[in-house]
């Protein structure tokens, strides 16, 4: 049966070991900081699972028969990939795009690693080996999965094994004929509260003597020995979802991930202690490429909701008529449908890769490097539109059931456009998404995910076909030269 919301709720009271506040969780699915968001996990399975959407967000497992996420599906041709694509977008929806680690990030990026499976074999058939069939174990059963791929910050001068405490860093600390054992941390593990899997890995470059720091495996959230240290939970300091309609819900959290001597089995390792397979893994299979894609899918979701959000409140404010209003909005349009252009191009424009079809790689770099400063700026001119319409709402929802400051609301929050609640409404919505700790939290999170500006560039420096752009230089300057009696001329003394 495909996977629906209970069953995925009912798979996380595995004991995994969350603290939060000085606090041990006792259950994910219930307590105050993470219940609502769990729910939310929950709600994508649901929603594939109903009857009316079963054919569009799920496939049939080629295993099992059984049907499965999209997530999991492997594009033959760009039909296929528009599909996927198409059922992603819906996920995305569910929760206005603000779920970053949905669970179709990981299980893009594990679908990267199984179309580039070559690439694994050729370095090493036994890692290849547990790709494969892990690929299989986690798209039968649907899992929802987290990863930590980003090292604690400490000394960003040295590398992982040049840090004063060698165990800061996960690393591996023994191996034997059951598998590896690991020791030390990596953050951040977005979703890894609802998640069942979690991927350690890494993206950071590495040099010989990081041999130890070079490895990517899978494990249950519920290993013994994996500890979650998470970040202050932004659904628990919610008054009510009035008031915080994002954090209330879709607060994905994020965590320090430690882990204690934690053993993995070699069926769960994809890269052992090798420099060059920790770097290929992501490049040439096409994980990066796969994983980034529905990070765009899922922007261009987020961004069309803000751009929503900023028209409601230019006619909120009844300023929608001014020249200046029109032309920010006119902008702020062109560039969110710049997002979404770029999507149908990297599909229109993919490649076929080893029998499957991928999105253009040249194309995703850009997107990366435009979606770095695209939301910003579109978080910037929301502020602007807004003016302290997002401040001056009442301290909560509490204040409309007292019959004194109701009346206070009444004959301050006017507006053309809706009554005095449907205006406080829009402005706490706009807050929450901007200006709250978790709006805050995601404009940082759209600048960075991808990694610092260096690296995203760099990206689109490295794959752009300099070649052809040069060859078009070439071949039009190849057409002309000297006039014939200067070129017979002889050379000055």
């Amino acid at each position: 049966m495909v996977k629906d919301g209970k069953r995925h709720i009912d798979s996380l009271k595995d004991g995994r070991t969350i603290y939060i506040d000085g606090r041990k969780v006792v259950d994910v699915t219930t307590d105050p900081a993470f219940a609502k968001s769990v729910a939310t996990s929950g709600g994508f399975y649901d929603y594939q699972s109903a009857p009316e959407n079963l054919e569009a967000m799920t496939f049939v497992s080629p295993k099992t028969g059984d049907r499965v996420s999209r997530a999991w599906q492997l594009p033959r041709n760009p039909r296929e990939l528009v599909e996927r694509r198409e059922a992603l977008a819906r996920w995305a929806r569910l929760t206005c795009g603000m779920v970053g680690r949905s669970p179709d990030h990981v299980a893009s990026t594990l679908a990267g690693f199984r179309m580039g499976l070559p690439a694994f074999r050729d370095n090493d058939p036994a890692r290849a080996a547990a790709v494969e069939s892990y690929f299989d174990y986690a798209r039968d059963n649907d899992h929802y999965l987290s990863y930590v791929i980003i090292n604690p910050q400490s000394d960003k001068a040295k590398t992982a094994s040049g840090q004063p405490d060698p165990h800061l860093v996960a690393s591996i600390v023994d191996e034997d004929s059951a598998g590896i054992t690991i020791r030390g941390a990596k953050m951040l593990a977005t979703s890894g509260i609802m998640a069942n899997e979690m991927l350690v890995s890494g993206f950071n470059a590495l040099q010989a003597g990081d041999e130890a720091y070079a490895f990517t495996a899978m494990l249950p959230v519920g290993t013994k020995g994996l500890t979650l240290m998470s970040r202050r939970s932004y659904e628990q300091a919610a008054t009510s979802e009035f008031d915080y309609p994002l954090s209330t819900r879709f607060d994905e959290n994020d965590a320090v991930v430690y882990f204690d001597d934690v053993k993995i089995p070699w069926d769960h390792v994809f890269v052992f202690k090798d420099l060059k397979m920790a770097q290929a893994q992501w490049h040439d299979t096409r994980a990066h490429v796969f994983q980034n894609y529905q990070c765009m899918i899922r922007l261009m979701v987020k961004l069309q909701f803000l751009l929503g959000l900023a028209r409601k409140i230019a006619e909120i404010n009844n300023i929608i008529n001014y020249p200046q209003v029109r032309e920010t909005l006119g902008l702020l349009a062109a560039k969110v449908n710049n997002i979404e252009a770029l999507i149908v191009a990297m599909e229109a424009a993919g490649e076929h890769f080893n029998g499957y079809y991928v999105p253009n790689r040249t194309m995703l770099c850009t997107a990366q490097v435009i979606a770095q400063t695209t939301y910003p700026e579109v978080a910037e001119a929301i502020r602007t539109l807004s003016g302290g319409g997002m401040i001056m709402v009442p301290s909560s929802y509490a204040d409309f059931e007292t019959p004194e400051t109701r009346a206070i609301i009444e004959k301050t929050q006017r507006s053309v456009a809706t009554n005095s609640e449907g205006r406080v409404k829009l402005m706490k919505l706009a807050w929450d998404a901007i200006g709250s700790e978790f709006g805050s939290r995601h404009l940082q999170y759209e600048m960075f995910y991808s990694g610092p500006t260096f690296v995203t560039r760099g990206n689109s420096f490295r794959f752009f076909d300099w070649d052809g752009v040069k060859g078009f230089v070439d071949g039009f300057m190849a057409g002309y030269g000297l006039p014939e009696a200067t070129s017979l001329r002889p050379a000055a003394e």
